[in-house]
């Protein structure tokens, strides 16, 4: 079966996804920290006809991830596109002039160790099925940094890094990495910042296999 693993899955835009992919005929596993969340997400999304299965992992704890990976790959089928979207926490926004190094940890773990523990689990079964895609979601502070979120954005411009150099180094391979930069976060009254808008152009992202980035609105500058 197809399936689509999404690492952060919430009932914003990691629902949103799931039922633009289930429509599709995606499986769908859902990882994110608290178990029951993703199993409520789960139920949810079964009665809308989509295969959905739940696993609890955080995105800083690399053996957790991989291990949520590795059973929804067991039990959906290989996963041939994974959507990495975990929200930053509060205290990964403190202002640069306070924050310490220590402070960065955090935003490390979930924005640069997390996709590459995460990337590197789904990559061989991706490479076996000659396809695959890798999406990366995140904030404006991944192209414009943010002294008023330091950490966010210091670890997001890694995690751009990392997906660019991903981008050159698999489509080769027919493996697709593509990057969605949400500038002022998800929702907030603008049509283009709702859940299910995002997710059909996730799905666009997907289904095109373009460029590296894109961004949602006018805030390419």
């Amino acid at each position: 079966m197809t399936t689509i693993a999404i690492v952060g899955a919430g009932r914003g835009l990691g629902r949103a996804t799931a039922r633009r992919f289930g429509r599709e005929g995606f499986a769908v596993a859902l990882i994110s920290r608290a178990q029951e969340n993703v199993d409520r997400l789960a139920t949810e999304l079964e009665r809308d006809g989509v295969t959905a299965r739940g696993y609890a992992a955080n995105a800083r704890n690399p053996h957790e991830l991989r291990t949520a990976l590795e059973d929804a790959g067991a039990q959906l089928g290989t996963i041939d596109v994974l959507q990495y979207s975990p929200v930053p926490a509060p205290e990964f926004m403190k202002p640069v002039l306070d924050t310490t190094a220590q402070d960065l940890v955090g935003p490390v773990e979930q924005s640069v160790y997390g996709p590459v523990t995460a990337i590197q689990q789904v990559l061989p079964g991706m490479r076996e099925l000659e396809r695959g895609t890798i999406l990366l979601i995140n904030g404006g502070s991944a192209v414009h940094p943010n002294g008023a979120v330091a950490g966010t954005s210091i670890a997001f411009a890694g995690e751009s890094a990392y997906g660019r150099m991903l981008h050159d180094a698999l489509a080769p391979e027919g493996i697709h990495v593509a990057q969605l930069i949400i500038p002022r976060g998800i929702g907030g009254g603008d049509p283009d910042h709702e859940p299910d808008a995002l997710a059909e152009r996730i799905w666009s992202l997907h289904r095109d296999r373009g460029a590296f980035r894109t961004f949602v609105g006018d805030d390419a500058g």
